[in-house]
C-alpha cells in the first residue's frame, strides 16, 4: 500500500517555519499533542480589570483556565475569602470557575467589590487580574427651574449643562423641542465638558428650547435637563472686541495625559467678530496618522498618545483686531507596559531556565514576584531559585519543583499582571511533525523541511537522506535551531526521502519526509494579436508547459479585470472563446497559468471590426467525434483527444463526456462533464476503484451527434473513501436505545473493496471521548442501555480495505424517549357559556417529559344530563394542544350536562398520567327540537297537531311556541278563470265573512271564552300578560273550569296543562305574537288589550300560538 502523504506548498510551509524562527524554544502545550503531559494551571480567560455592570442584568465574573489535571477554582472579595455555598444569590459554573450572581431581588450594588479568581491544581496556582465590579449608573437631573436668559446682542455667552454624574460619564447633546440636535458652527459649539459656548450672540439665537441630554451608554437610558430660554436683545450695535480665551484661561496652562490613551487640547474663545483659531507645537510636528483637529478648529485630538507627544502646544485666536496665544505644555505619563512578558518553561530535571519580566512606565514600575499567589519572600525557599529584580534564576531544577509565578508591574497610574509556569518534566522526544510529510517546491527555489519536536530536556536534531548515514550539513543545507531543515537552491536531485532525528538522554525519536522539487511552469504558445468581424467568434490560444505532477488552472483577465458576465466567453484549459463578437469585445486578453506552486502569463489584444454578409447555409446536426484516445493516464486523472466529426455548417456549442462503469453498472452511461466546442481535449478527474469507458457527443444549434465509438477501458486502483455517508440521523426507538442511521454509499462512492462503516457516538456537552464500532455494510447501528432523551453527538466514517474516509460531520441526536412521569398541576376550569369550557393547568417540568415534548391531551366527557328524563351516556372526547400551552377550550359542550375531565401530558412515545378527574356543570342551553311532529284529525275548520318533547332538553322546558301559515297546493292547471272556480269562492268567502260577523257579535257581548276570561280575571295570581317583545303568550289558569279554546278539541287519553309538567319553562312561557285572525278566518294568536298589527310574511300569512307542556306525553294542539 502506497504511503500517506499530506501536499503542502512552498509558500505555505514558509511561512510556518518563519514563525517558528520567532520563538525556537517554545514548547508546544497542544492539549490533542501532548494531552498526558502535567501542566500547572493558565488563565485562558478573564473579566477585565475595571468591570461596570448593568444592574438590570445577572452578574458574570468570568475566569477560565486550563491545566492537567484540571483546575479547581476559588475566590477573594476585597481581599479575603470569598465563600460562595454560603451566598444562595452565587453560583459557580461548573468545570469552571466563571462566577453567576442572581442580582433579582437584590441591589446589585451589594456585590461591588474587588474579585480576585485563584485557579489550582497539583501543579501550582496562577491567579487572574483584581477586577473591580462597579455597578453603572444613570442618575436623575437635580429638579430646578431655569430662569429666562436676556442678553444684548453681540456679548459672549455659556449655557451650562452640568450633567448628574454618572458611570460611565454620559454623552452630552443639546437638542430642540422637535429632538432636532441644535446647529453649531465656529461661534456657537459645545465643549467637551458639555456646555454650550456663543463666541457672539445673535439676535436669532433667541429660543425657549435650549436643551441639553446626557446620555448614559451602559443602561442606554437618557436624562433631560430643563429648557433653557435665551432672548437677544438688540439696543444698538454691539462693540467689537479682541479675542479672550475662556477654556483655558490665561496665557498658558498645562495637561497630563497616559501614554496610549487620547489627548484632547479644546481651545474655546469669545469675541467679535469670531475669533478663527489655529494649533501649532513647538518644536515638533503633529503625528499625520494620529491627529485630527474637530470642532471648526476647537480640538485638537492625537490618539494613541506616545512620550514624543509630549512638548508645548500653542492655540492661536485672532480677529480682525488682534492675535492671541495660549500655550499647553503636555506631559506624558505611562502606566506599565510590558518589555517581555514571562514564558512558561518546560525543564527537565537539573536543567537551568530564567523567567524574565520586564515592563516600562513613567515613573518606572516596581516589579514584585508571588509563587502561586503567595509573594515569594513569603513562599518557601528554594536554593535552586534566585530573584534578581525582574529575573528569576533557576538552577539545577528538582522533579517536583513545578509552580506558576506571578509577575507583577505597578506605579501610580496602573498594574501589570502576568503569570508564568515552571514545569519540571521528563519526557522521551516525540516528532510533532506529521508523518510521510510530502512538500512541494518549485526547481531552483529555497525549500524548507520542518521538524517539529517536543522533549524534556529539549532534542537534538539531525537529518538524513534516503538511505544516507552521514548527517546533512554544510552546503547547501542549513539547519536552522527548531529543527527546519534548509535547501538554499533546490533541484531535481534533492527530490527523495529526508529523515529527521530527535534524540536527548532519554531516548530517540524519528520521523520522515519527502521532497518533490517540480518543474516551473511556463507559457509556450502565447496568446496572438486578432482582428474579427461582428458576430465572429474568436480563440485565444494560451499552450502551457507545466511539470506534469502539477494541476494548471487558466484565468483570463479582459483589460487586466475580469471577464464580462457573459456566457458568450467561454474558457478552457488551454483557450478562451469569444462567440458572436460584438465592438464592446475589443480589448486586451490576459491568460495566467497558475500551479499550486507557480504561474506565468501572458497577453494580446482584440480588434472588432464590420461583419461582411454571408449567404444562406443548410443547417444538420453534428457527425459523431471519432479516434478518441486516452493520455497522461494518472491514478485520479487522464486526458481524453478526440477528432470532431463534421458542422454541418452550424458551429458546435460543445462536446459532452459520458462514461460507463463495468464494475459497478455496466451498460448504463452517464454524463461525466462537457467542454466548449472550440475544444477537442478533456481533462477528466476520475473516482477511484472504476472500470470507465469514455464516448463523446457534440452538440450544435440543431441538436445532439450520435455517440462516438466508445474509448478504451480505463481501471482506476482502489483508495480510501473521499467521502462519508449522508443521511446520518440519531433517534432512539426505545426508551434505553439510541438507533444511528445512515444513507449507505454506492459502490461508485466506496473508492474500493471492503466498504465498512466506523459508527460515533458520544453524549453531548458530557463526554469527551469517542465510543466507536465497526459494522459491515449496513444502514443503521442500535446502541442500547442509553439514558433516556439524552442528547448524543454521532458520526459515521466510511472504511473501506485502503483507508479510512475524511473526518465525518457530526449532528446530534436524541436517545429514546419514555412516557412521561407527571401529570400536570393545578387544573382548572372555567365554563364560559353553556356550550364553551376553559381549562387551565400547570405544564409539567420538562425533566418528567422524558422525550420530546409534544403537547398536551384534555379528556373529557359528558358523565349525564342534569335532566332525569334524558339517558344517561359516556362518550369520551379529546383535544390537544401545543406543548407551549397551559390552558384550552372545550367548544361543542351539551347544554345542562354534567362533565368530566382530566389533562395528560404527551411526548412521541405516548402519555404520561392523568390528572386527578374534575367535573364542571353546563347552564341551560336553548333545547332541542320536537322529536316529531304529525297532523291527525284533519276537518274542513280545525286540525289536530301532535308532538313529542325533544330528545335533548338542554334545562327545564317551560313550554312550546307553534309557529304556522296557510300552505297553498301546487296546481298543475290554472283554474283561476274557470267559472266553477270564481263562484265557489265567491261561496266560500261569503261564508267566512259571516262568520266573522257572529265572532265579533260575541266579543262584543263579552261571551265566556278563555281569552275573555283572562281579560277579567286581572286580580288571578296564575295570570300572565302576553310579552309583546316576541309576540307570544303568557300561560294562565283557568280555576273556574278549565276550558279549551273555543273550537279547539284536547285528546280524551291526555289533558294539556302545566300542572303536572316537570319541565315548566317560565322564563320561554310568554314567547309568541299578538294573536288575531287573519282575513281568511285562521287563527293567529289569542287576543290581548291592545290591539295588534298584521305580520305578513312574503307570500303569505303566519302566526304562532304557545301550548302548555307535558314532557312525558305526547303534546297535541287543535
Amino acid at each position: 500500500m502506497e504511503r500517506a502523504r499530506t501536499r503542502v506548498g512552498a509558500a505555505v510551509f514558509l511561512m510556518l517555519i518563519l514563525g517558528r524562527l520567532g520563538n525556537a524554544l517554545e514548547v508546544p502545550l497542544d492539549p490533542n499533542i501532548l494531552e498526558g503531559l502535567p501542566q500547572p494551571p493558565t488563565i485562558t480567560q478573564q473579566s477585565p480589570k475595571d468591570y461596570i455592570i448593568d444592574p438590570r442584568e445577572n452578574i458574570v465574573i468570568h475566569c477560565e483556565a486550563k491545566g492537567k489535571p484540571h483546575p479547581s477554582f476559588s475566590w477573594t472579595r476585597n481581599g479575603t475569602h470569598f465563600d460562595i455555598d454560603h451566598d444562595p444569590k452565587v453560583t459557580m459554573r461548573p468545570h469552571s470557575g466563571t462566577l453567576v450572581v442572581d442580582i433579582s431581588g437584590e441591589k446589585a450594588e451589594t456585590y461591588e467589590g474587588i474579585y480576585q479568581c485563584t485557579a489550582r491544581n497539583e501543579h501550582g496556582a496562577a491567579v487572574s487580574n483584581n477586577i473591580v465590579i462597579r455597578q453603572s449608573r444613570s442618575p436623575l437631573w437635580s429638579k430646578e427651574r431655569n430662569e429666562p436668559i436676556r442678553v444684548q446682542e453681540g456679548v459672549s455667552l455659556v449655557l451650562q449643562c452640568r450633567p448628574p454624574a454618572g458611570l460611565p460619564p454620559p454623552i452630552i447633546f443639546w437638542m430642540d423641542f422637535n429632538f432636532q440636535r441644535l446647529p453649531q458652527s465656529s461661534r456657537v459649539f459645545q465643549a467637551l465638558n458639555g456646555d454650550l459656548y456663543f463666541s457672539n450672540v445673535l439676535k436669532k439665537d433667541s429660543r425657549n428650547d435650549y436643551i441639553c441630554y446626557a446620555r448614559f451608554p451602559h443602561t442606554q437610558t437618557i436624562q433631560q435637563k430643563q429648557p433653557i430660554t435665551l432672548s437677544v436683545l438688540n439696543h444698538g450695535s454691539a462693540e467689537e472686541r479682541k479675542p479672550t480665551f475662556l477654556i483655558p484661561s490665561g496665557s498658558s496652562s498645562s495637561k497630563m495625559v497616559l501614554r496610549g490613551q487620547v489627548l484632547e487640547l479644546e481651545c474655546i474663545t469669545e469675541g467679535l467678530p469670531t475669533p478663527e483659531v489655529s494649533w501649532s507645537k513647538l518644536s515638533g510636528e503633529f503625528p499625520d496618522n494620529r491627529t485630527s483637529i474637530l470642532h471648526f478648529q476647537k480640538l485638537l485630538r492625537i490618539v494613541n498618545v506616545s512620550e514624543a507627544d509630549a512638548g508645548e502646544y500653542h492655540c492661536t485666536a485672532h480677529n480682525r483686531l488682534a492675535s492671541v496665544l495660549h500655550t499647553i505644555r503636555v506631559t506624558v505619563k505611562a502606566a506599565p507596559y510590558w518589555i517581555s512578558t514571562p514564558r512558561n518553561l518546560v525543564l527537565a530535571p537539573r536543567e537551568k531556565g530564567l523567567l524574565i519580566c520586564r515592563a516600562s512606565g513613567t515613573p518606572k514600575p516596581t516589579i514584585t514576584w508571588a509563587m502561586n499567589g503567595i509573594p515569594i519572600e513569603n513562599s518557601p525557599e528554594d536554593p535552586n531559585r534566585k530573584v534578581e529584580g525582574d529575573t528569576i534564576i533557576f538552577e539545577e531544577v528538582q522533579t517536583g519543583s513545578s509552580a506558576v509565578y506571578q509577575c507583577n508591574a505597578s506605579n501610580e497610574y496602573g498594574y501589570l499582571l502576568s503569570n508564568a509556569f515552571i514545569n519540571v518534566l521528563s519526557e522521551t522526544p516525540r516528532v510533532l511533525t506529521p508523518a510521510n510529510m510530502v512538500y512541494q517546491v518549485i526547481r531552483n527555489n529555497h525549500a524548507f523541511l520542518d521538524c517539529s519536536s517536543f522533549g524534556s530536556p529539549i532534542p537534538k536534531i539531525t537529518w538524513f537522506k534516503d538511505s544516507q548515514s552521514s548527517t546533512l550539513e554544510g552546503d547547501p543545507y542549513l539547519l536552522h535551531e527548531n529543527g527546519t531543515l534548509e535547501i538554499y537552491v533546490a533541484q531535481a536531485l534533492n527530490s527523495g526521502q529526508y529523515t529527521c532525528v530527535a534524540r536527548n538522554t532519554l531516548g530517540i525519536a524519528e520521523n520522515h519526509v519527502y521532497l518533490e522539487v517540480k518543474e516551473p511552469t511556463r507559457i509556450l504558445k502565447q496568446p496572438e494579436y486578432k482582428v474579427s468581424q461582428r458576430n465572429r467568434n474568436v480563440v485565444f490560444e494560451c499552450k502551457v508547459k507545466h511539470d506534469p505532477t502539477l494541476i494548471p488552472t487558466m484565468t483570463w483577465l479582459k483589460d487586466n479585470g475580469e471577464l464580462p458576465d457573459d456566457e458568450r466567453f467561454l474558457v478552457d484549459s488551454d483557450s478562451l472563446t469569444i462567440t458572436d463578437v460584438t465592438e464592446n469585445d475589443a480589448g486586451t486578453y490576459t491568460c495566467i497559468m497558475n500551479t499550486t506552486l507557480d504561474q506565468d502569463s501572458a497577453s494580446a489584444e482584440l480588434t472588432v471590426v464590420e461583419a461582411t454578409p454571408t449567404p444562406a447555409v443548410i443547417y444538420e446536426q453534428p457527425d459523431p467525434p471519432t479516434d478518441l484516445e486516452l493520455t497522461d493516464l494518472k491514478p485520479k486523472s487522464v486526458q481524453l483527444t478526440w477528432i470532431p466529426g463534421d458542422e454541418h455548417n452550424s458551429p458546435i456549442h460543445k462536446f459532452v463526456i459520458q462514461y460507463t462503469d463495468s464494475l459497478h453498472q455496466h451498460g448504463h452511461w452517464h454524463n461525466l462533464t462537457d467542454v466548449p466546442g472550440s475544444k477537442t481535449t478533456a481533462f477528466l478527474k476520475l473516482s477511484p476503484y472504476v472500470h470507465y469507458t469514455f464516448r463523446v457527443l457534440a452538440l450544435n444549434a440543431v441538436g445532439l451527434s450520435n455517440p462516438s465509438k466508445p474509448s478504451h477501458m480505463y481501471k482506476t486502483n482502489p483508495a480510501a473513501p473521499d467521502e462519508n455517508p449522508s443521511g446520518v440521523e440519531g433517534f432512539g426507538t426505545e426508551h434505553d436505545n439510541l438507533m444511528i442511521l445512515w444513507k449507505p454509499m454506492s459502490g461508485l462512492q466506496a473508492n474500493g473493496p471492503g466498504l465498512q462503516y466506523k459508527v460515533m457516538w458520544r453524549q453531548k456537552d458530557v463526554d469527551k471521548d469517542w465510543t466507536s464500532v465497526t459494522v459491515a455494510n449496513v444502514s443503521k447501528f442500535m446502541v442500547s442501555g442509553m439514558p433516556t432523551f439524552t442528547p448524543y453527538e454521532v458520526k459515521v466514517q466510511a472504511i473501506n480495505d485502503y483507508g479510512i474516509g475524511p473526518e465525518p460531520a457530526v449532528v446530534t441526536g436524541h436517545s429514546g424517549e419514555d412516557l412521561p412521569l407527571q401529570a400536570p398541576d393545578s387544573v382548572q376550569v372555567l365554563v364560559l357559556n353553556s356550550t364553551l369550557a376553559e381549562v387551565h393547568w400547570e405544564p409539567v417540568p420538562p425533566k418528567t417529559v422524558r422525550g420530546l415534548l409534544k403537547g398536551y391531551k384534555v379528556y373529557y366527557w359528558r358523565e349525564r344530563s342534569l335532566h332525569k328524563h334524558n339517558p344517561h351516556h359516556v362518550k369520551q372526547q379529546v383535544l390537544t394542544f401545543s406543548g407551549n400551552k397551559s390552558h384550552g377550550m372545550l367548544p361543542g359542550l351539551q347544554p345542562y350536562s354534567l362533565y368530566l375531565f382530566n389533562v395528560r401530558v404527551y411526548n412521541s412515545k405516548g402519555e404520561g398520567p392523568a390528572s386527578s378527574t374534575l367535573q364542571f356543570e353546563t347552564p341551560e342551553g336553548v333545547p332541542g327540537r320536537p322529536s316529531f311532529l304529525r297532523i291527525t284529525n284533519s276537518n274542513l275548520d280545525s286540525l289536530t297537531l301532535e308532538w313529542g318533547p325533544p330528545n335533548d332538553h338542554n334545562g327545564h322546558l317551560t313550554g312550546y311556541t307553534l309557529k304556522y301559515q296557510p300552505a297553498v297546493p301546487s296546481r298543475q292547471v290554472d283554474i283561476a278563470t274557470q267559472g266553477w272556480f270564481i263562484g265557489l269562492m265567491c261561496a266560500i268567502a261569503l261564508l267566512i265573512l259571516i262568520l266573522l260577523i257572529i265572532c265579533f257579535i260575541k266579543r262584543n257581548k263579552g261571551g265566556k271564552y278563555p281569552v275573555k276570561e283572562k281579560e277579567d280575571a286581572h286580580t288571578d295570581p296564575e295570570f300572565q300578560p302576553m310579552k309583546e317583545d316576541d309576540c307570544t303568550f303568557g300561560e294562565y289558569s283557568d280555576t273556574e273550569d278549565h276550558k279549551p279554546l273555543k273550537g279547539s278539541r284536547t285528546p280524551s287519553y291526555r289533558t294539556v296543562h302545566r300542572d303536572n309538567s316537570d319541565d315548566s319553562l317560565v322564563d320561554y312561557g310568554g314567547d309568541g305574537g299578538d294573536g288575531q285572525f287573519n282575513e281568511d278566518g285562521s287563527f293567529i294568536g289569542q287576543y290581548s288589550g291592545n290591539s295588534s298589527t298584521r305580520e305578513t310574511a312574503v307570500g303569505h300569512e303566519h302566526s304562532e300560538a304557545p301550548s302548555p307542556v307535558n314532557t312525558t306525553a305526547m303534546n297535541s294542539f287543535v
